[in-house]
């Protein structure tokens, strides 16, 4: 199993980056995915995942984040507009640890995923 962010980079504040995943060892489009972040200092936190084609969002990304994938391609996507400075963080995406529909809000949970990415670094600041 391999997940391989990228994307990151130095953006100013009002700005847009589109992070991509590209997995590869395992069936992608059986599986949820998220996007996680970590900030210095900080645990990592949900971003958004991807469940059964459905998006969920952390309220603090609500309107500004787009979570998609692309089965044929292999790749997990977030597209990221009207960036802040406290959306700076490194970038995870990482993949639900069992396969078929997540109930409930265990979509959420850091614990209830195995496989993560390196991670791309995300700096929004003028």
């Amino acid at each position: 199993v391999q997940l391989v962010e990228s994307g990151g980079g130095l953006v100013q504040p009002g700005g847009s980056l589109r992070l991509s995943c590209a997995v590869s060892g395992f069936t992608f489009r059986f599986y949820t995915m998220g996007w996680f972040r970590q900030a210095p200092g900080k645990e990592r936190e949900i971003v958004a995942a991807i469940n059964n084609g459905v998006p969920y969002y952390a309220d603090s990304v609500k309107g500004r984040f787009t979570i998609s994938r692309d089965n044929a391609k292999n790749t997990l996507y977030l597209q990221m507009n009207s960036l802040k400075p406290e959306d700076t963080a490194v970038y995870y995406c990482a993949r639900y640890k069992r396969q078929g529909i997540v109930y409930g809000r265990a979509w959420s949970e850091r614990d209830n995923y195995d496989h993560w990415g390196q991670g791309t670094q995300v700096t929004v600041s003028s």
